[in-house]
């Protein structure tokens, strides 16, 4: 499926026919916060190994509703990736969530986790700042869904992975959870008109989060918008879920984070396992 202006649906075939060969030795792997029937799975799944180069069999996938997520093998992955959750909420009172938002907490924190790479995008975003003390709260009336121009804060200048980014951009977001006040720990990198918070670092780690979809193209999120189109329909209106859906527009510098994310920390960290083995 594709739309003339936004180009193809990232699908686990387009993701395998575009892996680079000089990155085949990497090993990543993605937390999913997904039902197993939801189709959403398998698209994140495509649609991150596509940003990054990669083929979808070098992403391992992991659900939080069917592994304890301490028994993952960080010293056999080159960077932790957590993607988004199309029914859930880090607010809700389910013990998976409460150790998935706890373990995410504990990826940034932990001194035995210092040198992996994590890039949590959405849910994995708002799993970390409530995580680590942070404030996240329901903001229906500011969802964002669609795509929607991002500004970045003065802290972004000088780093690594944001530093790139022009000072204004456009990012694909699906939310109506935000992050209303950051723990200390998270130096503090974009914003939207409608969320104050948008993209994070950890202070002195390769470990970033942002609201945003860098993983998505517009015709990604536009595709999974059609898909949610009923439950849009309930909370913004039929009319205004229609214009949401007609405003997709490409956010080529977002979408290229995750392949500068895995040109700076995760190919070093697999250089890095390769000469300890």
């Amino acid at each position: 499926m594709s739309t003339p202006e936004l180009g193809p649906v990232t699908t686990l075939a387009l993701a395998a026919e575009h892996a680079l060969a000089e990155r085949s030795g990497l090993r990543v792997t993605l937390i999913q916060a997904r039902n197993a029937d939801d189709p959403a799975r398998d698209h994140e799944h495509a649609c991150f190994a596509a940003r990054m180069g990669l083929h979808p069999d070098q992403v391992a996938c992991v659900s939080i509703f069917e592994v304890d997520l301490t028994t993952i093998d960080l010293d056999a992955t080159d960077a932790v990736l957590v993607g988004g959750a199309g029914q859930y909420s880090v607010l809700d009172d389910l013990d998976s969530v409460r150790d998935f938002v706890r373990y995410t907490a504990w990826l940034a924190t932990s001194d035995t986790t210092h040198d992996v790479p994590v890039f949590a995008s959405c849910f994995g975003f708002q799993a970390m700042v409530l995580g680590m003390g942070g404030v996240v709260i329901e903001d229906e009336a500011n969802a964002e869904v669609g795509s929607y121009e991002l500004t970045v804060k003065p802290n972004a200048a000088a780093d690594p992975l944001f530093g790139a980014l022009p000072t204004r951009f456009v990012g694909q977001l699906g939310h109506k959870d935000r992050a209303d006040a950051l723990p200390a720990g998270l130096l503090d990198l974009a914003r939207s008109e409608r969320a104050p918070f948008q993209a994070v670092r950890v202070l002195g780690r390769p470990q970033v989060a942002t609201q945003f979809h860098p993983e998505l193209a517009a015709a990604d999120n536009r595709s999974r918008f059609v898909r949610y189109m009923p439950e849009y329909g309930k909370l913004f209106g039929q009319e205004a879920a229609q214009e949401r859906l007609d405003s997709h527009v490409p956010g080529i510098e977002s979408s290229q984070l995750l392949e500068r994310f895995t040109t700076l920390y995760v190919e070093p960290r697999s250089q890095a396992r390769g000469e300890r083995r």
